[in-house]
Formats: C-alpha cells, structure tokens, sequence
C-alpha cells in the first residue's frame, strides 16, 4: 500500500442505508423493509484491501503512553510555528499508528527505540521522557539527531530517531497541512499559456506560428 491510499483509510468508512422493497403476490400489500448496511465500495480499490484497512485502523499497536511518546517526539521534530501547525496538529501520530501495522517491519524498531529513550531518560533524569521538562528531552535529542556526532553507544538511539523523522516528514508533508506548508499548489485548470519562449527557441520553433 501506498501513501496516498494509507491516508484514505484514516477516513471515516462511509455507510450508507439500503431501501429494500419486496414485492408481494397480487392481494397482498407491499412491505417495505429499510436494510442498513456498510458500504465497502471505494473507487479504484478492491473489497479486500477495503476490508484490510478497516481491520488495521480497528486494531491498536501503540499503547497510550507510546502514543504520548510519539507525539512529543514529531513536535520536536516539527514544531508549530507562524507559517503552519505542528507534527501533532496534522497528525502525525495516528500516521505512525498506522503504518507500522501497515508496515510490519516498522514495529520492532519504533517500540524498541521507544522504550531505549525511556531507560536513557530514567537513567538520566529519573523520569520517563515525556515527564522530563523540554530542556532536559532536547539535550537527549541532541545526542541522538545528528549521526555524524553521535557517541558509538548512542547507535541504537541514532537508527530509531532516524526512523521517527523519517516517519514524521513522510506524515506531515503529505497531509493538508503540510501541503500547505509547502506552498504545493497542484495541476490548476485553465493556466496553459503556451510553450516558454527559451523552449521552442532551443527548438529552433519561435517563428512557427499554430
């Protein structure tokens, strides 16, 4: 599964209600019976993979304080500032959740880094990561964010936090938000104003009249 299907499935799965009316033998009334029922058809994809991303967005991966986790982290990673929201507000979190179950391979890597910030944040700090105060959760960043100057014994902290940006840049820059963000304005209808002039120059077609 791609990306752009990944962030269909976080919709709401549309339901729809069915009329079904049964014709009766001459004499008898007609009965009319309302049969609700879930609608599975979405355009371009089939049933099975419909059904498969239900049973993904049902199940859970991350517990609560995981969740927690993962937020702090992706607004490190992209904060809020003046020109759009954070990780959180385009969220970023529910992206992660549900990759990693799309994605399997995901799943050992992002719960094993999470709980080695958590024994490096009680080592240091006597407190899980997202009970330390912001100063102290940077200064551990710090440490892991850059690979270039990470210390040997950080390795471990460095392959998770890699993934958790990666993760976080694949989430934010492909929700509205992030879009946004980057001024991305898609395919705009009724903007064709002909062939550049230095094209058909190096065509040597300026002169060539339609």
């Amino acid at each position: 599964m791609n990306r752009r299907e990944s962030l269909k499935a976080l919709g709401l799965t549309a339901v729809s209600t069915g009329i079904l009316l049964e014709a009766c033998k001459p004499g008898q009334e007609t009965k009319e019976a309302a049969v609700k029922k879930e609608s599975t058809a979405q355009p371009g994809r089939q049933d099975f993979e419909v059904e498969r991303d239900k049973a993904l967005k049902e199940a859970k991966f991350f517990n609560e304080h995981e969740m927690a986790t993962i937020a702090v982290l992706a607004d490190i990673i992209i904060p809020k500032d003046e020109k759009s929201g954070s990780a959180t507000d385009a969220k970023v979190p529910d992206f992660i959740e549900f990759i990693v179950k799309d994605m399997p391979k995901h799943q050992t890597p992002m719960r094993g880094g999470l709980k080695w910030l958590d024994i490096q944040s009680y080592n240091r700090f006597q407190h899980p990561f997202i009970k330390t105060q912001a100063a102290q959760q940077l200064s551990l960043i710090d440490e892991i964010a850059y690979p270039r100057k990470a210390k040997p014994e950080m390795m471990q902290g460095v392959a998770f936090f890699n993934l958790m940006r990666d993760l976080t840049a694949s989430g934010f820059f492909t929700s509205e938000i992030g879009v946004k963000d980057i001024g991305y304005a898609g395919n705009q209808p009724n903007r064709w104003e002909g062939v550049p002039q230095d094209v058909l120059k190096q065509y040597g077609m300026e002169d060539v009249k339609i």
